[in-house]
């Protein structure tokens, strides 16, 4: 049996894809409510219960889970870069998953959960993801603080050895749709580029940046779920992973990569970058991907090219994966 944490959200639903792919059913999905723009999320695929995530935290502490758990994937958390309570992120994405995570270790069941890439703030300190390094990391907003303080937790704890952190950049694709404003720039555009043939990017407010030259590691959500899935089967492949392309490239690529795939002459427009992001925003991502191949992940990422391409059929259908 596997558990699923935010199964009806972006990743969460496209790994429970990915999981059905590989034949695998005996699923518990944990999240909140469903809502109606999350529902089609996880319509169609296959599992054994849905779980609303509070419920789900009493049986967890109870002990009541049920048979015999084999792996949590914890993906569940507040994933806002804007939201700036402190205390929300600490109970909901610091506690939350000290208690998953203790459990799954109680019951010698494997645990992989998300990290992010918002860890490493401005990059100043790099983006090596060896434990090392962890401890140097300075976040630039409340959502990077809780997922770095939940990786210091577990390297403190001494579980580094035993449990998986993945540090998603990046990552854009199908089942994005509910997100609102944390969609990817992608998914935000898409429609607007169809009806006006232009696209929209934030300004450079540094002078080493021209405008649309901000780079970024982005990742397909399929290649991000491949990777997520790998440390299920590679039993014996434990710590904090990086999970990007180990490639950055710049917003106007990305614009470029659509109007392509639309068949549109490009056109961007630049716009003043809301003050109150300008001191946390991240001018440049890149993962440091050794990590990843040392432990045996050997599949190429696809290209930001192409990628977008497959998306963009994804956008104009409206459908899901």
């Amino acid at each position: 049996m596997v558990i699923i944490t935010g199964a009806a959200g972006f990743i969460g639903s496209c790994l429970l894809w990915k999981l059905n792919e590989e034949g695998i059913s005996d699923l518990i999905l944990v999240d909140e409510e469903l809502t109606p723009e999350k529902k089609p999320n996880i319509e169609g695929k296959k599992y054994k219960d849905f779980i609303e995530k509070d419920k789900f935290l009493s049986l967890v502490s109870s002990g009541k889970i049920g048979k015999k758990l084999d792996a949590i994937f914890h993906l569940g958390a507040c994933s806002s870069t804007t939201v700036t309570d402190e205390a929300y992120f600490k109970k909901n994405n610091v506690e939350y998953s000290q208690k998953l995570a203790e459990y799954a270790l109680k019951n010698n069941a494997r645990f992989i959960y998300a990290s992010s890439a918002a860890t490493y703030g401005d990059g100043e300190n790099g983006y090596s993801d060896e434990d090392e390094m962890t401890y140097k990391l300075k976040p630039l907003n409340a959502y990077g603080r809780s997922k770095q303080e939940f990786d210091l937790w577990v390297l403190k704890k001494g579980i580094g050895d035993k449990v998986v952190g993945l540090k998603y950049f990046n990552v854009f694709g199908p089942n994005e749709y509910h997100k609102n404003d944390m969609r990817s720039v992608i998914a935000k555009s898409f429609d607007e580029v169809v009806k006006t043939k232009k696209m929209r990017l934030f300004k450079s407010h540094k002078k080493e940046y021209k405008d649309g030259e901000q780079k970024r590691d982005f990742i397909y959500v399929k290649d991000a779920v491949d990777a997520t899935y790998y440390f299920l089967e590679a039993r014996g492949k434990n710590g904090i992973y990086n999970i990007g392309t180990g490639t950055a490239r710049t917003w106007n690529d990305l614009a470029f990569a659509l109007f392509k795939a639309l068949g549109i002459p490009p056109k961007i427009e630049y716009f003043d970058m809301p003050e109150k992001l300008r001191n946390k925003y991240q001018y440049f991502t890149r993962a440091d991907t050794a990590k990843l191949r040392h432990a045996g992940y050997k599949k190429d990422f696809m290209s930001l090219e192409g990628a977008i391409k497959e998306y963009a059929g994804f956008l104009k259908e409206k459908r899901y994966l």
